[in-house]
Formats: structure tokens, sequence, C-alpha cells
């Protein structure tokens, strides 16, 4: 087998990791806080709990107020549980003295929302943001103004401060410390060389009223942070607009896809900055034998300000910006798939992350209610042009909030950490003696291990976009736990194939409850739920990998899997995971009350001789339960409070609980959902007669109506391009002007009322051939997009009542043949033709309806 021996990266003392540092760092909930949070070297602690937040940005200010909390709760529903977003100093003052918090740039009704539905927040202030925000969000007027802006300027601290202080009072009695969801405040952003000015706009946020646990500054790119004040936060992205319109993949983004405990990305932001820092070393950055000494408790002297990412031993590893997905520019459009997403955050978790954070989460759109246009373009001096409305980011939740795979992939991971984040947070991490070379290195498995004592997790990351990884045959991982004992595990039993594309994480010593431990187990730990005494763990199957779990020897297995004794103990293998691959485990325990299987559930399968049958347990043992789910229903499920308790769902479409009610956004072809523990009764709209499906029960659901289709009217089929420019510091390919769309093919679409009768989104969901499009309604530009592959999406829920009056008008430009632009390889064809064309394909108006269902008989 291949020689996969993990040792510590970093210096590790032989009984355990070091002792973090705590009581240095000038933040933390005061000690009138309800449910306290700490931080220290190591994670952050709630209730001084150990705690991985899930992040997701969300821009409130950017998105119809009107809808936020449905978003908000749909966001929820991916298992986010920190928002983050943006204040726009140029939204909020567009014109100089007039500071405007109404409607959506209302922060005090999006923060309370946020509240009210048990999510906690993190306001990203500013003043600079950058967001792809015109200017970073810089007012216009301040460059008329006699001062020097993101430094100690006097003149400069004299504007920001009136707007600091409008803020502080936006959010009076929001701030965690005073029973609020305001956790964290990130001061600036993507500053490099000012730690001394970021120090100073705490001192101001603070002296206006800010109060709030965590204070944080991003860090990437080597910068300079004031000597723990701030908590450097990192990021990664799968790919980046900001780059020329080369082909292939951004060669900096192939970091991400690797295990290592360099924390710091010089890729994010490159084309603001100068240059890169010339110490830079992009192939040895994944040197995996490089020392790092975190085990001493001694305090290391950072009397100057320094780079953060030299001394991970003061900070946890914590990011804000791990990429939901990815912009589009006008020069380069990459396409991200889900896999892209998935496998980067779980690279970064392998690598030690305790703070998850994406950007973004949730797509959205530009204002259009500004004096001047607010997207980055090389109008505003930037190098990239981007949609003048369309800031959809091919994030999870998209701007219109359509669900996409993502959403469902990075949940899984999301209810991971829910169920065991916080015995995560604690394990340090260990990389194989043996890494990867460099970056170009496609050859050597990746993985990684976070352990503690007997117990950890082994990370191992199989995928990287654009160029397939190969499958890795006759793997298994000889992993020497720091247990005291010099114990070695080896996992699995027999050597297995690792397939291309794949990544997961694995369990070392799971508590399964009951005081029984699983040694390892060959499938990804999904969440656990108690359930009438009884505690039910929920793995999911790796595709392609049989699904094994080592158990000690006196375990009685009972359900449909192969049990196999030996005298190292009892290997039990599901060869058909599923929605009926329900163990039952029982252990002899003298010390451990007796209990039965909850109701509600059904244990399926044959009893093995010797074992007890379902539902009783005999007395003086343990008993657990153990479900094994294929990856694909994994990734459909999830878990809610809902009807009294917490349930497992299952579900193609997005279900969210809202008080006592479970809501559906139905986007599937035969929708239905499936419940543990099953309510007594589940009432709702076209709902159909339940059946079983496995251990659960499952309720057929009316699908989206077929919505009556708009009328596609061409008014002019030729089109002339946009004459090749370039434009901005960089001289990248510039976007077509908006006089240039007066030469564009020209549609109209009648939007029939019926169409728009629900309260669900109605899609109007479009195929074209083209460079660039842009939707009017009633003469007011409402969408645009610059084509990069996927169909183009418009939601009209909110443009309904004027979409019936006046209907789409769409307009279209072909691609002149000398532009420079990049797209995915695999849509390179499509591009392509835009050289020649420029027409709408099809159109057509898709309705994704809401669903409610209610329990008469709630269970308590």
């Amino acid at each position: 087998m291949p020689s996969l021996h993990a040792r510590a990266h970093a210096h590790a003392h032989a009984h355990g990791a070091s002792a973090p540092l705590d009581g240095r760092l000038p933040m933390g909930s005061s000690g009138t806080a309800s449910h306290p949070v700490t931080v220290d070297s190591q994670s952050l602690l709630r209730d001084g709990r150990p705690w991985i937040p899930v992040m997701g940005e969300f821009h409130f200010s950017r998105y119809p107020a009107a809808e936020w909390r449905e978003e908000l709760l749909k966001v929820k529903a991916g298992g986010i549980d920190l928002i983050a977003t943006y204040l726009f100093w140029n939204q909020h003052e567009n014109t100089r003295g007039t500071l405007r918090f109404d409607g959506n740039l209302d922060v005090r009704r999006f923060v309370t929302l946020c509240g009210e539905l048990g999510l906690d927040v993190a306001v990203r202030i500013g003043p600079w943001s950058h967001g792809e925000c015109r200017n970073g969000g810089f007012p216009d007027w301040l460059a008329t103004a006699d001062c020097t802006p993101r430094t100690d300027d006097p003149a400069y601290l004299a504007l920001v401060e009136p707007y600091y202080r409008r803020i502080a009072h936006e959010l009076r009695g929001l701030f965690h410390d005073d029973g609020g969801p305001v956790v964290a405040v990130q001061v600036e952003n993507e500053l490099y060389d000012q730690p001394g000015h970021l120090a100073t706009l705490r001192r101001i946020a603070e002296g206006a009223g800010m109060r709030a646990p965590l204070w944080t500054a991003t860090a990437w790119g080597a910068a300079e942070l004031p000597r723990d004040a701030l908590l450097p936060l990192y990021g990664g992205y799968p790919e980046a607009f900001w780059e020329d319109a080369h082909e292939g993949w951004t060669r900096e983004m192939r970091r991400h896809y690797f295990f290592t405990p360099i924390r710091d990305d010089h890729a994010i932001g490159a084309d603001l900055r100068p240059s890169t820092p010339a110490d830079t070393d992009t192939d040895t950055d994944t040197d995996t034998d490089t020392d790092t000494d975190t085990d001493t408790g001694t305090k290391t002297d950072t009397s100057t300000c320094t780079s953060t990412a030299t001394d991970p031993r003061r900070y946890p590893y914590a990011t804000c910006e791990l990429g939901g997905g990815m912009a589009i520019a006008y020069h380069r459009r990459p396409l991200v798939p889900s896999q892209d997403i998935t496998a980067l955050a779980l690279t970064k978790l392998g690598s030690g992350s305790v703070w998850q954070g994406y950007y973004l989460y949730h797509g959205c759109s530009q204002r259009m209610d500004l004096k001047e246009p607010n997207q980055e373009s090389h109008d505003s001096g930037y190098p990239n042009d981007l949609p003048t409305v369309t800031y959809d980011f091919q994030a999870p939740l998209g701007e219109y909030g359509q669900v996409r795979p993502s959403f469902h992939g990075l949940r899984m991971q999301h209810l991971f950490l829910r169920g065991y984040g916080a015995g995560l947070a604690r394990m340090p991490l260990w990389l194989p003696g043996t890494g990867p070379a460099s970056l170009d290195d496609r050859t050597t498995l990746r993985w990684a291990v976070r352990s503690a004592g007997d117990q950890g997790f082994l990370f191992v990351n199989n995928h990287q976009p654009h160029e397939n990884l190969p499958s890795h045959h006759g793997v298994r991982f000889r992993i020497h736990l720091d247990d005291g004992d010099g114990r070695t595990v080896t996992l699995p039993a027999q050597p297995i194939d690792v397939p291309s594309g794949a990544h997961f994480v694995w369990p070392i010593g799971l508590d399964l409850g009951g005081g029984l431990r699983l040694a390892w187990a060959t499938a990804q730990p999904v969440t656990r739920l108690d359930m009438d005494g009884t505690t039910l763990t929920v793995l999911a199957a790796t595709d392609g990998i049989p699904a094994s779990l080592s158990l000690p020897a006196e375990v009685e297995v009972e359900g449909p899997a192969r049990v196999e004794r030996g005298a190292d103990g009892t290997l039990v293998t599901v060869d058909e995971p599923g929605t009926g691959a329900l163990l039952t485990l029982t252990t002899p325990s003298g010390t451990t009350p007796p209990c039965t299987t909850p109701s509600g559930i059904t244990p399926s399968g044959t009893t093995p001789p010797g074992t007890t049958p379902s539902g009783t347990t005999p007395p003086g043992s343990a008993r657990v339960l153990v479900l094994v789910l294929s990856h694909d229903e994994a990734l459909r499920l999830n878990r809610l409070h809902v009807f009294g308790e917490d349930r497992l769902v299952l579900s193609d479409d997005v279900a969210l609980a809202d008080g006592a009610e479970l809501r559906l956004h139905i986007a599937s072809p035969a929708p239905s959902i499936a419940l543990l523990p099953p309510p007594t009764a589940l009432h709702g709209p076209g709902i159909g007669r339940p059946a079983p499906d496995g251990v659960f029960t499952r309720w057929p659901l009316r699908p989206a109506p077929y919505l009556p289709q708009p009328v596609l009217q061409c008014l002019r089929a030729e089109a002339v391009a946009a004459p090749a420019r370039t434009g901005g510091p960089r001289e990248r390919a510039s976007a077509p002007r908006e006089e240039d769309f007066d030469k564009a093919a020209v549609y109209h679409l009648t939007v029939p009322a019926s169409a728009l009768g629900g309260d669900g989104e109605v899609l109007l969901r479009m195929r074209y051939t083209g460079d660039a499009a842009r939707a009017y309604i009633g003469g007011q530009l409402v969408a645009d997009h610059f084509w990069y592959g996927p169909e183009w999406e418009i939601g009209l829920r909110r443009f309904a009542e004027a979409a019936v009056r006046y209907g789409v008008e769409l307009r279209v430009l072909p691609l002149d043949p000398t532009t420079r632009v990049y797209v995915d390889a695999s849509a390179r064809e499509g591009l392509d033709a835009a050289r020649s064309r420029a027409a709408i394909e099809a159109a057509e108006l898709v309705a994704v309806p809401r669903t409610t269902l209610t329990s008469s008989e709630p269970r308590h």
C-alpha cells in the first residue's frame, strides 16, 4: 500500500497539542452577556464551548427588503448561523451630508430580522469595502474632499466619524452584549500597509458606540495588522474574474485544493495591489515539510505591526471569503461547478479552519437608484468591467434566490460542523510526511488529519477545477494518534480506490452515544439526532468506496450489513447505503440504562444470529442507531426543528422551518418530502398519502404549475457588435456601453398576467447566442448578462406589475472577433458562435412556488 503516514506538520508535544493562548486579545463579550463569545489562539468559544461559525455573505442593501425574511430563512436552512454583510458608504451617503438608512438601506431592520430568526451578524462597516462596488464603496464626493483616504489623516477621519456614529445609532441595542445578534465588526477591507489606521478605525467605531465581542480585518496579501487588535481573516476562491483573459485556470487558485497550514493568499485582490510581496514563492507554499513552531505557550514579541500570516500561534484560523462562487467580469467569465466550491471548503476545514466564511453565499443586484452606476468598472478606474446590475456570483443562492447544487453540497458539510464542530475546533492539523511537490503536483494523494487524543477526522481531497485528478488505487491510511499510547490506526481494513473528484471526511474514534465508540468509518459523518433517549448517527457513503465501520468486538449488529468478526474488532460493511440502511448497535454496559428503539423508526433488514429482535434492549446494555445514506441522499438531507422537535428532512427542494410551518420552494419536477421521525399528521395543499421510504415517511407534493408562456417577438434581428475597446489600468477588454445597445438585436416579450399570480418566484429563463445582453422593463434597465454558458435567468416577482404592463425588452449584442474574452473551455463553442450571431433562441417562464406544510398534532 502507499506510504501514507501522518505526522505533525507543526511541532506538537508528545502527548497532545499545546494549550491555547488566551487572555491577551482585547475581545470577547462583557460579563453581562447572556451567551458570552470569546476567542483564544485556537478557536472561538460560545458559552465556554468551542464554536465553528458558518458565515455566509448576504448584502441587504442589494436585495429587496420585502424578500429579506424568506431569503434569510433559506440561508439558515443551508446551515449558515452567521450573516456577514457590507455597508457601502456611497449607498448610505450618496450625497454628502445626507445619510440614508431607509427602505433597502435599513440595516437596523435587517439585523433585527436576523436576530429574530436566530442568526448572528458580522457587519463589515468599511469605510472602504470593495465588494465589486463603485470606488470600493467610497462616495464620489470623497474624491473632491481635501483629505487622504484610508489613512489617519485628520481630515479623512473627520468624514468617517459621523458615518460611523450613524451606523452605531442604527445598530443601538443590537450588539451582542445587549442581547442582540451583532457578534463581529470588520473595519476596512483589503488594506495591506496601514496597521495604525486599522487600529484607529476600531477605536473610532467603539467610541461611536459599537460593541462587539469580535473585531476583524482581512489579512490576505501579507497584510500588516495591528498587534492583537483585530482577528485576521483569510479567504480563497476557485477562480478569479480579476485575472487577465488568458486561457486555462488561474494558477494561484490551485493552492486552495491542497492541505496546508499556510493561511495567506496573495491572489485575492491582487489586481488592486501594486505587486505580490517579493518574498512570496508560489510553488513552495504547499511544501508540507516546512515546520511552524506552534507548541510553545510563550508569547512571541510582536510589538511592531507585522503580517499575521507569519505568526499563526496567536490567532485561530478564520476565514471570511471562501468562494461561494465567482463573479463574471466582461473580459474573464469563469464557470464554477458545485464540486469546485465544496472541495475548496472541505480542504480549508482539513487545513485547520475554525471559522468558515463564504463570499458570496447569496447573490444580489447592484443598486440602480443612485446618481451614478454602482458597479466596479473601467469608468471608475478599476481593472475590470462588471455587469451594471447583476451580481449573482454563481452563489449557492442566486441573485433571485435560486437554489444551486452548491447549496446542497455545502449544507452537508455544515450539518457535520453543527454536530461535530465543537470537537473539531480544538483538533490541530497533522499532515503526511511527504506532501505535494508544488502547485502542479497532480499525482500525490492530498489528505490531512485533524485529531486530538484518540479522536479525529481524516480529510481527503481528490478534486480540483479544470484538471481531473487521477484516481488512486490500493489506498490505506496509517495514522499515528497523539493519545499518549502511540496508537496507530490503519484504515480501511482492505485497500480501496479513491476516485477522481472524491472529497470527503471520515471519522476516527467517533462517539456514537451510549458509551460506544466507532474506531473508524469509510463514510462521512453528517449529523446526529437524539430521539426518545436513543442517539441516531447519520453517515454518508462516499461514491465508489465501500461504506465500512470498525466497531468493538463485543458489539452486536442488527440491520442490512455484512458483519465480519476478528481479533481486533467487528467490521461492518453496508453494501447498499440508503434510507433503509439502519443499523442497530448493541453493546453490554453495566452503567448505561436500558433503552428501546425510538417510536417512528422501524429498523429494516434481517436480524443476524445471536442478536436481539428490534425494539428491545437487554437489561444493562446500550443501544445506538446508525443510518448510512448514499452520497446523493445525504445531499438532500437537512435537520430542522419543526412541529415541536428536531427532525431529519429529505427533499430535492429547499425546505425551511418557519415557526410552526415547514415550507418548501418547489423547483424539482416530482417534489416530495420525507421526515424522520414523522409527525402524526401532515397537511398542505396538494399533499399526497404518506408511504414508507426506508426508515423515513415520505409525502408526495404537488409539482410547480406549468405557467402560461410568454410571447417572444423579434423587433430587430440585425445587430452590430460593440467595437473592441480596452480600459482600466490593465488595459483589459471593456464591456459594451449603453449606446452600443442601440445597435443590438431587439426582442419584446409579453408576460401573461396569470403567470405572476402566485406568491413564489417566477423565473424568466432564456437561452441566447451573443456576447452581452440587457433586459428593460418600462424603459428601465433591470438586468444584464455577459454570456458564459449557463442560461440567463431573471426573477420577475419584484417587477411583476411593470412586467405585465410593459413586457420585457431584450437587447443582445454579438462579439467583436478581435475582443479578447475568456470563458470556460466547455463554453468556448457558444462564445465563438456569438462572433457572427446575436439572438434570443428560447424564453420560458418557470414557477418556483412555495408550499407550506403544517401538522395538526405537533410532538413535543
